[in-house]
């Protein structure tokens, strides 16, 4: 039992984010709670700690909404956690919907879907579409764009005031995901995600591997979500520098030989493994 809890400790963890922040929220709307108030695009921490998406505050920009000063200081305290963890450490610790693409990873997995070949492969460039198309259609119509159709949005409206029609969208991502790209929706399409990607990509916080220790087992690649990132297993010992790690630490657990762990990488070094 404690070797099963120590291999899954990252996914325990996220788990428990994610639900701890899901009931916060739902807390603040039925009971009033101080813990967090407002949702995952702008919200206020204890009453003190001002936290803004700086995605949704860009669609906003194009919007032409005037972004008050709170607001804009929220987006600094994000994107300072960004340059010290990663941006897209959010879509595996923090996203709501990380919890359905992962079930559906998992039951594709077991329904051995992968096997048949079948299905599109979709770019993972695509994202990064996505994010220029929502800010035009953010300034043309000024609205921000994708928060209107923004599956954590569904996510949060669903849990404080119920899903309704939001079902409808949430399984939808549920079934692309297993029938047609595994990890279509977060690897591929998602805008959120390739711009958390882009200004995270300094952050310090990396996952390192060790090739004097690897035994390229592959196990690390079969975890990963993003496996495109662990280019360098069994060749060279360096860190990850690819932006589309989503620090999940699902390689870190897989990795039994313990060839892959977090530390701190200076920029200088980042860029000497970039090269």
């Amino acid at each position: 039992m404690t070797r099963f809890l120590y291999k899954q400790r990252f996914l325990i963890s996220r788990r428990v984010v994610q639900l701890l922040l899901m009931t916060a929220y739902f807390g603040a709307n039925a009971y009033g709670w101080q813990i967090v108030v407002g949702n995952f695009s702008s919200a206020r921490y204890f009453g003190l700690i001002p936290l803004s998406d700086p995605y949704a505050t860009l669609q906003s920009f194009f919007a032409g909404a005037v972004i008050a000063t709170d607001v804009l200081a929220g987006v600094a305290v994000v994107l300072f956690f960004y340059a010290i963890i990663g941006g897209r450490f959010f879509c595996s610790w923090v996203c709501p919907v990380n919890i359905i693409t992962d079930s559906a990873a998992w039951l594709r997995e077991k329904l051995h879907l992968d096997e048949s070949g079948s299905g599109p492969v979709l770019s993972r460039h695509i994202r990064y579409w996505v994010i220029a198309l929502s800010l035009l259609l953010s300034y043309l119509f000024s609205v921000a764009a994708f928060e209107m159709i923004s599956p954590i949005a569904i996510t949060h409206r669903g849990i404080i005031f119920g899903f309704g029609f939001g079902w409808v969208f949430l399984v939808a991502i549920f079934l692309f995901d297993l029938f047609t790209q595994q990890h279509g929706w977060c690897g591929h399409l998602c805008p959120l995600g390739g711009f958390n990607a882009i200004v995270g990509k300094y952050s310090i916080i990396k996952v390192i591997h060790n090739k004097d220790r690897c035994i390229n087992a592959q196990a690390c690649l079969n975890a990963c979500p993003e496996n495109q990132v662990l280019d360098m297993v069994g060749k060279e010992s360096r860190p990850v520098t690819q932006i589309e790690c989503v620090k999940c630490g699902r390689c870190v657990e897989a990795c039994d030989s313990q060839a892959l762990t977090f530390s701190i990488v200076s920029i200088a070094e980042q860029m000497r493994g970039r090269s």
